[in-house]
């Protein structure tokens, strides 16, 4: 067993011993106090072990990946395998949710008093309610807000308004839309990967980004919907920063980007992302007009509509503190969060982001050792006269970089953007805005955690091993989200 391997099993074994400090202190403060607001600390969930029609295909999903993943990522033409990426992604989300039942596991998750579903009849004038929107947030004004539709911008509840005026209504679709369209996060990273790494990154990222135990979460929560937006105008910007369509995209980018600051005020913190993303992309300047112009659309729109960010953002932080925010012990929750957090993206990824701290810590010169293919090698022969000149070049053009691209190794890029993600995450940690139930809050910021897995070796046992924490999670605990 080589030395690196023994420190990622170290880091893995000191991660299950932080869960269960969490656990043990958070059941004897509920205990004592009963001010977690938690039935299993430190998730919003309670023990009861079960199976259900979900069982044998999650077995069956999570077997498949974990023997043919790395090798179908390899060999797939690579829009192929981002079709396949979503397809795969779909199908472990909705054997995951299926193991509680269509009712439970799917239906009725968007139905309760807590979530969007129970305001849609207040949306018939949307300008209207949107302009009024504002005085139903604190705890004690008339016909206050359910938690989750005072705790978001409106554009989370105008989603499924809209949904349900296409004649998608009800829990059932609702909970279709979020898996649906929070699959396809997992491949908004790899195009991410791709753009500011390279192909084999992302291609040996695929498996673990599909493979999450955050899943268990992204098919029974609004949340998984705002993850892929959230992920898509991080890859939209990528993509732009590196010379693909840079209008096009760029604007797309803005756009998505203004739509997820009006889904979760949270997730503002993409900005922190953007911002790796264009200092690592090689065209950092040029497409940013086009970035601000879509970055204002979604604002313009609800602003004219009545809808004020900053004075409802003002009220639900007094809202919050009104509610469980207000109770729950910051002084547990703080770290307790980053158990919930080891929980979601699961010991791969905790092995991986050891292994990511050690890139970003490793000397420039070994970083260059490591990567010997990373920039384009010639080989070169003094002249008669004893100058240097170059007689030919190797694997041009898989490592010719582009003009303008940084000098910094894939490996060294990757390490930067997961860096900078886990740092947003700490952010929303500290706030102190984020007390429990970040299993599901912080899904936007966990699915890009995984795309380190590139760094470990023995990938397949890893994968085996985010597989069984997912479906221990599943069949023994009933999640509340």
């Amino acid at each position: 067993m080589t030395r690196d391997l023994l420190r990622d099993l170290y880091a893995t074994v000191a991660a299950a011993l932080f869960v269960a400090a969490a656990a043990l202190v958070g059941a004897a403060i509920e205990r004592e106090h009963g001010t977690l607001h938690v039935g299993w600390p430190p998730l919003y969930a309670n023990w009861g072990p079960h199976i259900g029609p979900g069982t044998p295909a999650v077995l069956v999903v999570a077997v498949a990946i974990v023997v043919y993943g790395p090798r179908v990522a390899a060999r797939l033409p690579w829009r192929m395998l981002l079709a396949t990426a979503w397809g795969t992604a779909m199908a472990w989300t909705w054997s995951l949710a299926l193991i509680d039942g269509w009712q439970r596991g799917i239906a009725v998750r968007l139905t309760t008093r807590y979530e969007y579903l129970q305001v849609i009849g207040r949306f018939q004038d949307i300008p209207a309610t949107l302009r009024d929107f504002t005085h139903h947030i604190l705890l004690h004004s008339p016909d206050h807000w359910p938690a989750h539709v005072a705790g978001h911008p409106p554009a989370a509840t105008v989603t499924f308004v809209l949904l349900d005026r296409a004649g998608l209504g009800g829990g059932g679709w609702a909970g279709i839309w979020c898996i649906t369209v929070g699959a396809a996060a997992c491949v908004a990273v790899l195009v991410t990967v791709r753009a500011l790494t390279d192909e084999a990154l992302a291609r040996r990222a695929a498996p673990f980004l599909v493979l999450t135990p955050a899943a268990v979460w992204m098919g029974t929560s609004a949340d998984g919907y705002f993850a892929a937006v959230a992920a898509w105008a991080i890859a939209f910007l990528a993509l732009a920063v590196t010379g693909h369509r840079p209008r096009l995209t760029g604007f797309a980018s803005g756009l998505l980007f203004g739509l997820t600051c009006y889904l979760s005020y949270g997730l503002t913190l993409f900005a922190v992302i953007a911002g790796a993303v264009l200092l690592l992309g090689p065209g950092r300047i040029r497409p940013l007009p086009y970035v601000l112009a879509g970055v204002t659309v979604v604002p313009l729109v609800f602003t004219l509509m009545g809808f004020k960010w900053w004075e409802a953002y003002r009220l639900l932080v007094d809202r919050y503190y009104q509610g469980a925010g207000g109770i729950r012990p910051y002084g547990y929750w703080v770290w307790a969060n980053l158990a919930c957090t080891v929980l979601i993206v699961g010991p791969a990824t905790v092995a991986a982001l050891r292994r990511t701290g050690a890139t970003l810590l490793r000397p420039p010169a070994r970083r260059k050792a490591r990567a010997p293919l990373d920039t384009l090698l010639r080989v070169r022969k003094p002249d008669r006269h004893g100058a240097s000149v170059s007689v030919g070049s190797v694997h041009r053009r898989r490592i010719l970089p582009r003009e303008g691209a940084p000098s910094a190794s894939p490996d060294l890029r990757l390490a930067l953007l997961v860096a900078t993600v886990f740092a947003a995450l700490l952010i929303a940690d500290l706030s102190g805005m984020s007390k429990a139930e970040t299993e599901r809050i912080w899904l936007p910021f966990a699915m890009w955690l995984p795309a380190a897995c590139v760094f470990l070796t023995h990938p397949r046992a890893w994968l085996a091993a985010q597989a069984a924490l997912a479906l221990l999670l599943n069949h023994l605990l009933l999640t509340g989200w």
